[in-house]
């Protein structure tokens, strides 16, 4: 695999000369070849589908549809027009010597991604990269082998065309062994990104001897206040858990006032006989159809469940909601219903987590959502990169010094 990375990190170098209009324009044909080639891409997934369960969690990460398709190239085509990353002068000074200093953007130069069933990746991976300067290694899932193998085989084909080296992105087996070289690519690889769920975060973390940022993993609540709205919570929560639940900024658990559990039958109404409920005794006796759990019940309250499933916790207070959020949140997204001002300054002055909303859904945790094009992942670390990672966030930077002959004395 050391031929895949050095053939990588040789590509990257070639990236610097190309302009950023010509990128743009290329991340544009591939669009246009996704839409072109739907029907192939379609096929690929549609064999990784039928290895999978449909009642497996991970099913709807995996699925390509023709309108995720199209939501992918618009995506791309979003990421085309954004203005380039780099070149950026952040900070610019002339010393008392005459030294001329300049801290410019720069790319990373070879990204390493390891990620799970989400083929999407594939696509979303590749453009932030491309944009950015950066070139790709990827090692996917096996659960989507098909898929990513032709997704990158139609990037490549487009690249050929325009003249480009196909070796800018490079897919590594779906083997286990391959994210152990990935992880020990020292001098090829600048950066790894694991994208996917606890487990893979934390086998990345522990055992990369390359630089790695984390992301992905989300222990997600929502916390409905004593001066909450109900109509406006009713939409939050069954948008946060409903709309896709195998996501990461889905929510997990909710956590409600004792003097509004009078409305928690009407607040979980549109989701029931969809969603399962794990409540605490309070709350479970609101409801007919909760399964009881204990109140620090880890296995409940700290799950990221991937699942139509939803724990439940009453609280007695703001500061009783802040700590059970501090104890089992994984720092990647939480919100509140509130219409007291001062109760959501507190929130979200207290809560530690990469995005705190005030009465919106924590399914707005996305690249494109924020305007961003598109992300690479979403990082719940604070050295470096925090919430969506995208254009801005796949570079680095280096110092330029210009001088005229001067000597240190």
């Amino acid at each position: 695999m050391n031929e895949i990375f050095q053939r990588t990190k040789n590509a990257s170098y070639s990236l610097a000369l190309i302009p950023d209009e010509e990128k743009s324009r290329i991340l544009l044909s591939i669009a246009d070849a996704i839409t072109q080639n739907m029907e192939i891409l379609l096929e690929a997934n549609s064999k990784d589908l039928a290895r999978m369960e449909q009642s497996n969690p991970l099913y709807d990460r995996l699925q390509l549809t023709e309108q995720r398709l199209q939501d992918i190239a618009s995506d791309m085509r979003n990421v085309a027009a954004l203005p380039s990353p780099l070149g950026h002068i952040t900070c610019e000074n002339t010393l008392p010597n005459g030294l001329q200093l300049r801290r410019i953007s720069v790319p990373f130069g070879v990204i390493g991604m390891i990620y799970e069933a989400r083929p999407n990746v594939t696509f979303d991976v590749f453009s932030l990269c491309f944009k950015s300067g950066n070139a790709s290694v990827l090692k996917g899932g096996k659960d989507a082998e098909d898929s990513n193998l032709a997704i990158v085989a139609m990037i490549k084909d487009v690249l050929k065309k325009e003249n480009v080296s196909p070796d800018v992105i490079n897919l590594l087996p779906a083997t286990h062994e391959a994210t152990a070289e990935m992880l020990n690519a020292v001098g090829y690889i600048d950066l790894c990104i694991p994208r996917g769920g606890k487990k893979l975060i934390e086998f990345v973390r522990d055992n990369a001897r390359v630089p790695v940022i984390e992301t992905g993993a989300g222990v997600v609540h929502t916390y409905f206040d004593k001066d909450g709205d109900l109509e406006k919570a009713k939409a939050i929560v069954n948008n946060a858990k409903t709309r896709r639940v195998s996501v990461c900024n889905a929510l997990d658990c909710l956590l409600v006032h004792s003097s509004r559990l009078a409305d928690l039958k009407e607040l979980l109404s549109p989701m029931m006989g969809v969603v399962e409920f794990y409540a605490d005794s309070r709350a479970a006796s609101c409801l007919y159809s909760a399964l009881l759990c204990d109140d620090d019940d880890e296995t409940v309250y700290g799950r990221e469940w991937m699942d139509h499933k939803l724990s439940i916790k009453t609280v007695d207070s703001l500061e009783e909601a802040l700590l059970h959020i501090r104890r089992y949140s994984s720092g990647h997204s939480e919100a509140i219903v509130t219409e007291n001002k001062e109760t959501a300054r507190i929130f979200q002055q207290q809560v530690d987590a990469a995005c705190v909303y005030v009465n919106a859904p924590t399914s707005f945790t996305d690249g494109a959502q924020f305007g961003l094009g598109a992300e690479i992942g979403i990082s719940t670390q604070k050295l470096g990169p925090r919430g969506p990672m995208a254009l801005n966030e796949m570079t680095t930077y280096k110092w330029l010094i210009n001088g005229d002959g001067q000597i240190r004395k």
